[in-house]
C-alpha cells in the first residue's frame, strides 16, 4: 500500500534542492515547467556516458560495445561528419536502418556534430524513404544495405542529399561511385577521424533543433515532428521520476538513477520510434544500462535473451508482452532476473497487469502514454496504482500539465470526456515546414493529442477513444486516409474506407471496404499487391470487403466507419 498520495509525493520530490526540482522557464515565449537538473543537450548526455567506462552498453547477437567504445565511435563520427562531409549546426542527417549498434553511433555522433537527426522508418518503401529525405532536406543519410538499395532507386530526385553512408556493408557492393553521387562505407567515414578526438565544439543550446521524427498524418504525407534538445532530454528525467515517486510513496529510499547493479533492457521496438529512441536508448546511455538489441522481434528469441543476458526490464507494446507470456517456451526459460515490464503505444488489456504480477512475483508493471509530439512519456501508471486502476495510463509527471477540452477548446470538469491536451517541456516545436498543420495541432504550448480522454479526481488519465482516423497495428500507427488514398489510385476502385479488425496479439489489423467502378473487376490479392508496392507492409490490408452499394455516409458526406465495422466485423 502507498503511504502518501501522488500530489503529496510530487510536492516532496520536486522541492528546491531536490534531484527532481522543478523550475519555470520561458520556452518560445511561454512559461513552462521544467526539470532544473535535466541535461541541457544530447551532447552532454553522450559526454557523461564516458564515465560508465568499460561496462557493456550494447549487445547485438554475439557483438558487444562498451560505453567507452561507443563514445569513441560516436566522437569519431561527429568529427568526420563535420570535417569530411561538411555538416554544420542545423544540417539534417538521416538514419534509416535496422536496430544495429551503428544506429546508436549514428544518432549520437550526428547530434554531437550539431546536426538535426532524422530517424526514418526502416519499414518504409523506397518511395516513402525518399519522401522523408526530400521533405527534411537531408544532407547525409546513414543507412544499412537494404535501405541503401531502396533509396538508390529514387536518388535522382534527392538534390540536397550529398552522401549516403552505408553501415554493415561487408559483402555488399556500393556500385559505381564515379558519377559523384557520394556513397561510402560507415567504417571508411569513421577512419577519417582520430580515436582520441574529443567531441567537436558546437553552438547548440537546449531549445535548438535536435530531431525530426516522422509521424503519419491524418491527411496526406507523414509530418516531421521537430524536436529540441530540451524535448528529448526531458524524457529520461521523467522516466526516473516515475520510479522515484513510486518508491517514495511506498515509504522506500529514492534511488539514484544508475546506482547499484547494472540494469539490462531488452530493446524490442524500433529506434526510429520515440519510445525506442527517447525512452530506451537515451535513458540507458545516461544511467549506464545495458541495451540488448534483436535482429527482429521474436518472442522465443526474446526469452532466450532474457535468460542469457539476465534482462531486468523488457516491454514495448502490450502485444509483445503478451507474446512472451503466452510463448510455449516460457516455462523452460529462466526469467527470474526481470524486475519491470513496461509498455505503451497501444491500448493494454486491463488484465495484463495482473498477469505480469502473477507471473513475475518481483516485477513491477507500468503502462504509459505519450506520442511523437510529446517526445515519448507524458503520463505513467505503475505498481500498486496500476493494479488499482488498470484501465488508466496514470497521472502526468510534474513538468507536464494535462487537460480535457470540448470541441471549442473549453476545459471540461473532472470526469467529463473530451479531447486530451498536453503541455510541458517535452512538447515539440511543431511540424517541419508545415505551418498550417502546426497551427491546427499546437496552441500556446499545448498539443492537441486527438485522443478522447477523461481525468479522475486523483489526476489519473484514461484514454477513452481515438479521435483521429487511425488504427494501431502491433504498436504502429496506421492512418486510414493514407491507405485509402492509395486504393483510390487503383483504376477499378470507386470508393474505399479503411477500418480496424480486432486481432488477439496485434491489437488491430488493417481492413478495407471498397466499392468498384461499374464494370470493373479486381480481387483481394491484386489490391493488396497494389498497396504493397506503395506503402510499408504493416499498412497493407489483410482483408478486403467488396461492398455492393455506395458506402454509407452522414449528411456531411463522411463515411460512417463505425457502422461498417459493426456490420462487417462485429464485436
Amino acid at each position: 500500500m502507498t503511504a502518501m498520495s501522488v500530489s503529496e509525493a510530487d510536492i516532496a520530490l520536486t522541492a528546491t534542492g531536490q534531484m527532481f526540482e522543478v523550475g519555470i522557464e520561458a520556452i518560445r515565449g511561454i512559461e513552462t515547467k521544467v526539470w532544473k537538473n535535466a541535461p541541457v543537450t544530447l551532447a552532454d548526455i553522450l559526454r557523461s556516458s564516458r564515465g560508465h567506462g568499460d561496462k557493456t552498453f550494447i549487445v547485438y547477437e554475439d557483438e558487444t560495445l562498451s560505453f567507452e567504445e561507443h563514445f569513441v565511435a560516436s566522437s569519431r563520427l561527429a568529427n568526420a561528419l563535420r570535417d569530411r562531409l561538411g555538416i554544420r549546426e542545423g544540417d539534417r542527417v538521416a538514419i534509416a536502418m535496422r536496430n544495429y549498434p551503428e544506429w546508436s553511433v549514428a544518432f549520437w555522433g550526428a547530434t554531437a556534430a550539431g546536426a538535426v537527426v532524422v530517424p526514418l522508418n526502416s519499414w518504409w518503401t523506397g518511395e516513402e524513404l525518399a519522401y522523408g529525405l526530400a521533405d527534411s532536406g537531408t544532407k547525409v543519410a546513414i543507412v544499412d544495405p537494404e535501405r541503401a538499395a531502396s533509396i538508390g532507386e529514387h536518388r535522382g530526385g534527392l538534390s540536397e542529399l550529398t552522401c549516403i553512408v552505408v553501415a554493415r556493408s561487408k559483402g555488399h557492393s556500393l556500385g559505381d561511385n564515379s558519377n559523384g553521387e557520394g556513397r561510402m562505407r560507415f567504417e571508411e567515414l569513421l577512419d577519417t577521424a582520430a580515436d582520441d578526438a574529443d567531441l567537436p565544439v558546437t553552438a547548440i543550446a537546449a531549445d535548438d533543433d535536435a530531431t525530426i521524427f516522422y509521424t503519419s498524418g491524418t491527411t496526406g504525407r507523414p509530418k516531421g515532428a521537430l524536436g529540441t534538445h530540451r524535448n528529448i532530454c526531458t524524457n529520461p528525467m521523467s522516466l526516473f521520476y516515475v520510479t522515484a515517486r513510486a518508491v517514495h510513496r511506498s515509504g522506500g529510499q529514492v534511488p539514484t538513477p544508475g546506482a547499484g547493479t547494472q540494469n539490462a533492457y531488452l530493446l524490442s521496438v524500433p529506434l526510429f520510434h520515440a519510445t525506442g529512441c527517447h525512452s530506451i536508448l537515451v535513458a540507458n546511455l545516461l544511467v549506464g544500462g545495458k541495451l540488448v538489441m534483436m535482429h527482429r522481434w521474436d518472442a522465443g528469441r526474446a526469452l532466450e535473451l532474457i535468460e542469457r543476458e539476465k534482462i531486468t526490464s523488457f516491454g514495448g507494446v502490450p502485444t509483445m508482452v503478451l507474446q512472451v507470456l503466452d510463448h510455449p517456451d516460457f516455462s523452460k526459460r529462466d526469467t527470474s532476473s526481470v524486475k519491470s515490464v513496461g509498455y505503451g503505444g497501444a491500448p493494454a488489456p486491463p488484465e495484463l497487469v495482473r498477469r505480469i504480477k502473477d507471473t513475475f512475483n518481483s516485477s513491477q508493471a507500468s503502462n504509459g502514454y505519450g506520442m511523437t509530439e510529446t517526445s515519448s512519456l507524458s503520463t505513467m501508471n505503475v505498481g500498486e496504482d496500476y493494479l488499482a486502476k488498470p484501465d488508466s495510463v496514470g497521472p502526468p509527471v510534474p513538468v507536464v500539465t494535462v487537460k480535457v477540452v470540448d470541441a471549442d477548446g473549453t476545459v471540461l470538469e473532472t470526469g467529463e470526456v473530451g479531447e486530451l491536451w498536453i503541455k510541458g517541456p517535452n512538447i515539440v516545436k511543431g511540424y517541419w515546414n508545415k505551418p498550417e498543420a502546426t497551427a491546427a495541432t499546437f496552441t500556446d504550448g499545448w498539443v492537441h493529442t486527438g485522443d478522447v480522454a477523461r481525468i479522475d479526481d486523483d489526476g489519473f488519465v484514461y484514454i477513452v477513444d481515438r479521435a483521429k482516423d487511425m488504427l494501431i497495428r502491433g504498436g504502429e500507427n496506421v492512418y486510414c486516409v493514407e491507405i485509402e488514398g492509395v486504393l483510390y489510385e487503383h483504376p477499378a476502385v470507386a470508393e474505399a474506407a479503411v477500418i480496424g479488425i480486432p486481432h488477439p496479439t496485434l491489437g488491430e489489423e488493417v481492413g478495407a471496404v471498397v466499392t468498384l467502378k461499374s464494370g470493373a473487376h479486381v480481387g483481394e490479392e491484386e489490391l493488396a499487391a497494389f498497396v504493397r508496392r506503395r506503402l510499408a507492409a504493416f499498412k497493407v490490408p489483410s482483408k478486403f470487403w467488396f461492398y455492393g452499394t455506395e458506402l454509407p455516409r452522414n449528411p456531411a458526406g463522411k463515411v460512417l466507419k463505425q457502422g461498417l465495422r459493426d456490420e462487417l466485423v462485429g464485436d
